[in-house]
């Protein structure tokens, strides 16, 4: 069921600064509002895409400029307030204010929430130098600095971001190890058939992998990261060490407010967590329709889509529930990893095009007889005609891609 919304805001205040934000604060022009609006943003810097951060910014492909999402005179066409360097450390819900940590604030009628993820950080010191997060691009700025050629990289999480940084310090020459207590990399995202084929692609390239164990500290020569010790007893010499073991909802501003916080900002179907509050991108857990459960996604394909989503709805133009086929992708070494849907770590992964193990290849993931997500492996020209079956299949549960 939709909630009422606030009639008619005149000013709608956007936290997340990025692509969520982003997307919400042009959507709102383009459907006509044009109130006062403000944008909240904890970086200098304007919106810019994260992706690359761990692939083409690290590795010095692209410039910094080539990530913006926007020229500067599109973002001037906004008319908006840009409040950036400053962060909401409080939002006084009966009033309508949003209390920012320079002690300045922002009085709102609608109030859109995109304030992201943070990386979590491990329980043993991180305040050595050489040890780094990877969430923005200052952090990529950093570590690109220390990326050199013969030096030793441990990469403490074999995630997405863990895998795609290992994939680049290799191919500038670094010694890598990639450490996860999980049995094989990518395996919670992808399943254990795929992570087989992650697996021996970052052996083969010359990563050295320890699956399996976990992190007991990290020591230093004075201030300075030398190497990190294992569980299980092993020691691993460390010019740098990336510690990328997941994230976390930015929502400790928005705690005793009443809002539903359980798993980031959690919201009905239409992206609603209050009558005049709304919430997307990394932040935004959602019912989602076609998955049938609670879902918080991120990937930057949502964030663009659900601002878009979560400011219609705050404009009451919301007329179906957010319900996207997300889609996400990973360029390791010379694979492109492409996924339409949800994998889940309990479905069932069948291949359905190619073979595993040739480079090029199709997997099906079914959960309870559903077909939930596809992924294809250097396999482009597949993709969309996989995705339209996934669409079909959650639409009207059917269980199998067409073999071909």
């Amino acid at each position: 069921m939709m909630m009422e919304v606030s009639e008619h805001p005149e000013r709608i205040a956007i936290v997340g600064a990025s692509a969520a934000g982003l997307s919400a604060a042009e959507t709102l022009r383009r459907e006509g509002f044009r109130g006062g609006l403000t944008l909240i943003g904890s970086e200098t810097l304007p919106p810019y895409k994260r992706p690359p951060l761990s692939k083409q910014v690290l590795s010095g492909d692209w410039s910094e400029e080539r990530t913006h999402l926007r020229k500067e005179e599109e973002l001037k066409a906004l008319e908006a307030e840009w409040r950036l360097g400053v962060s909401a450390s409080s939002l006084d819900r009966d009033n309508r204010r949003i209390v920012l940590n320079d002690g300045s604030t922002v009085n709102y009628d609608g109030l859109i929430v995109a304030t992201g993820v943070a990386p979590r950080r491990l329980d043993t010191s991180e305040d050595l130098d050489g040890v780094h997060l990877l969430r923005t691009m200052n952090d990529a700025r950093r570590m690109r600095d220390q990326f050199v050629a013969g030096r030793h990289l441990v990469v403490v999480g074999a995630g997405f971001l863990g895998c795609e940084v290992a994939a680049v310090a290799r191919r500038i020459g670094m010694e890598v190890s990639l450490v996860d207590p999980l049995s094989a990399p990518m395996i919670r995202q992808l399943g254990s058939t795929v992570a087989r084929e992650v697996d021996s692609l970052h052996a083969q390239h010359g990563t050295r992998i320890y699956a399996g164990v976990g992190v007991a500290s990290l020591h230093g020569n004075g201030e300075r990261l030398s190497e990190v010790r294992l569980t299980d007893g092993t020691v691993l010499q460390a010019d740098l060490a990336l510690v990328a073991i997941g994230s976390t909802p930015n929502v400790d501003w928005l705690r005793n407010t009443g809002l539903s916080l359980s798993n980031g900002v959690d919201c009905d179907a239409y992206c609603r967590a209050a009558p005049d509050i709304v919430a997307a991108g990394d932040v935004a857990s959602w019912e989602h329709p076609l998955f049938k459960r609670r879902v918080r996604l991120e990937h930057q394909t949502n964030a663009l889509e659900q601002g878009a989503a979560a400011a219609q709805a705050l404009l009451g133009l919301a007329v179906e529930p957010f319900a996207p086929i997300p889609y996400f992708w990973s360029d390791q070494y010379n694979a492109k990893i492409q996924v339409y849907g949800m994998p889940h770590e309990q479905a069932r992964t069948s291949i359905v095009r190619g073979e595993p193990g040739s480079g090029r290849f199709a997997a099906a993931y079914h959960l309870d007889g559903r077909l939930v997500a596809v992924l294809t492996w250097n396999m482009p020209r597949e993709t969309l005609g996989l995705r339209e079956e996934l669409r079909s299949s959650l639409n009207e549960q059917q269980t199998v891609p067409t073999a071909r």
